[in-house]
């Protein structure tokens, strides 16, 4: 017998809130939701995505046209240039904000009036499914909440997280170097707030169940308003406590569940993402038991994969593969190989060494990228990101320098993306090509800038149109390789895959479709020079017909060989 959803509620917010009736609690949850105590739930480890679902990242402004706003102008490119290539768009945090392009948030309600209109929004969610940015764990120092924190009123008196200088911070894990208490002065004297990422990202004060309370009245106003994916930003760190490493406590992960819970009993096809920028084994917990994060961020694919790339040797890109737990059903994994962000080191822990790290490092300098630091538990600073637009991190390699292969390197990284069990999601600037933008990173004096770049409408159409532009190349490149992979059964977020042994410098991989009448062998060359593989390596079944998705060969003889280019990619595929 099913238990009765304000049951279950109940149970999870006993364990966050001991201290108070979470039958109670669990009702006012509910009226906040706009759901029944014996709300039916959603069907058991659904799949809400199959092999056509393709995401686009971006911010609502990254393409302008003069007297528009930019939601209207995004729409417009949308429709026009990536109807048929993408299934679901994530704009960027599109409310006011006073930092950190968007992430700091000063009105969670509210649509940026220099972006646009809640309408617009309403608009783009029409044709495309939408993500919106759930940033939960912390608010801008200029939103009405913290004034109210500061004058002692609500809401927001007692929304923010307070600590001491005489508590046990010593193992707070970090993320910047920035100080993580903060003196503010208020109504009852000077107080110290908890900042994890800057002084304007002031943390939220979870252990109040108030603030719990305004999130689900937020999260359904973004239902309301059509949203149907929601990234939980830097939810890794939603609970504190001193004394704690205040990352992935029990609490964080018991929340979590809770949000899917309201959010797929509200609108059963909606699907919960966590943002969590942390080691790979760490990042894999927030799954839960299929009962957390419906996907995750697969952040350890950029930084390995890029290694890869640059060194021409796959061993560690292959190993992490072999070790990766297929996603069960009604779960998967987000992949990506850029994002508004750097490229994350601290997901390369326990897969690279630190001497490859370094070598990583020195490599995307000498192409003219930046490196953002963190603080270590010892007060040490320590590299966390690299900040670097991908198609100029894919200029050349580490051993050569940059060379003429960059564009062929850039399309690999993708062919590898796109093959991956999981659902691929590209930020705009990849499949744009857009180099470092060292003008606006100076402008704002932040690192990640130079991966934040701005284009004018007028300049895509332009470099779109001419046919030898590296952006027209990659761009039409990239929508041929999706429009072939959102065909293929085998490549459903969920069908199986297994890692082929094909030496260092060819990285290959079998997928097959859950129906078991497709399976493709993705093989591709991430090396400088010719590989030859023998076909007899890969073990083609002899009674079906084999032809590469990509170029259209067909391989006819199973006893000979199939040369790659450098950075060429083949799809055999036992049917069209």
């Amino acid at each position: 017998m099913k238990e009765p959803l304000k049951s279950k509620l109940a149970g999870m917010l006993e364990v966050v809130y001991p201290y108070l009736d979470s039958g109670f609690l669990a009702e006012k949850l509910l009226k906040a939701m706009g759901l029944a105590p014996n709300q039916e739930p959603p069907p058991a480890h659904q799949n809400n995505w199959d092999e056509s679902d393709i995401v686009l990242i971006t911010y609502a402004d990254t393409i302008r046209r003069a007297d528009e706003k930019p939601l209207v102008t995004l729409h417009e490119f949308l429709n026009d240039c990536l109807a048929d290539t993408v299934s679901a768009v994530h704009i960027l945090p599109f409310f006011p904000y006073s930092s950190d392009d968007g992430f700091s948030v000063m009105d969670y309600l509210a649509v940026n009036e220099s972006h646009g209109t809640w309408e617009d929004i309403e608009r783009i969610a029409g044709d495309f499914k939408l993500m919106a940015d759930l940033v939960i764990n912390h608010m801008s120092a200029r939103s009405r909440w913290f004034e109210n924190f500061r004058k002692r009123l609500d809401p927001g008196k007692d929304y923010f997280f307070e600590a001491s200088l005489t508590d046990d911070l010593g193992a707070v894990v970090r993320p910047r170097t920035s100080p993580l208490l903060n003196p503010v002065m208020t109504e009852d004297g000077e107080r110290y707030v908890w900042c994890t990422f800057s002084e304007d990202q002031v943390d939220l004060n979870f252990a109040n169940p108030d603030v719990l309370m305004e999130f689900v009245s937020i999260i359904r106003k973004y239902l309301e308003r059509g949203v149907v994916m929601f990234r939980l930003d830097a939810v890794a760190f939603l609970w504190k406590e001193p004394g704690t490493p205040s990352i992935h406590l029990q609490q964080t992960h018991e929340l979590i569940k809770i949000l899917r819970l309201l959010i797929e009993h509200h609108t059963p096809r909606a699907v919960v993402i966590t943002e969590t920028n942390v080691p790979n084994r760490e990042n894999l917990t927030y799954f839960g038991n299929a009962n957390e994060a419906h996907a995750i961020y697969n952040f350890s694919l950029p930084p390995l994969l890029i290694h890869t790339l640059v060194t021409g040797n796959c061993r560690h890109l292959k190993t992490w593969l072999m070790s990766m737990p297929p996603a069960q059903l009604g779960t998967t994994y987000l992949n990506f190989i850029a994002s508004h962000d750097g490229v994350g080191l601290r997901p390369t822990d326990g897969l690279l060494t630190e001497d490859e790290k370094q070598g990583l490092i020195n490599a995307m300098e000498s192409f003219g990228g930046k490196v953002s630091y963190r603080r270590t538990e010892d007060g040490r600073d320590q590299p966390y990101e690299i900040n670097i637009a991908l198609y100029d991190a894919l200029k050349g390699t580490v051993k050569g320098g940059a060379d003429h292969w960059q564009r062929q390197r850039f399309i690999c990284a993708h062919t590898v993306m796109l093959a991956l069990e999981g659902i691929p999601a590209f930020y705009i600037h990849s499949l744009l090509a857009t180099e470092n933008d060292y003008e606006r990173a100076e402008h704002t004096g932040r690192l990640r800038s130079i991966n934040r770049g701005q284009w004018k409408l007028e300049s895509i159409e332009s470099e779109l149109a001419n046919p030898l532009s590296h952006h027209s190349k990659v761009f039409t490149e990239l929508k041929r390789l999706i429009s072939i992979r959102r065909r293929q059964p085998a490549f459903h977020p969920n069908a199986t895959q297994f890692t082929l042994h094909l030496g260092l410098q060819l990285f290959g991989f079998w997928r097959q479709s859950m129906r078991r009448d497709q399976s493709i062998f993705c093989i591709h060359n991430i090396s400088d020079e010719v590989q030859k593989i023998a076909l007899s390596d890969i073990n083609l079944i002899g009674t079906d017909q084999w032809v590469d998705l990509i170029s259209g060969l067909r391989v006819d003889d199973l006893s000979g060989s199939i040369t790659l280019k450098p950075y060429q990619s083949v799809w055999l595929s036992n049917r069209e």
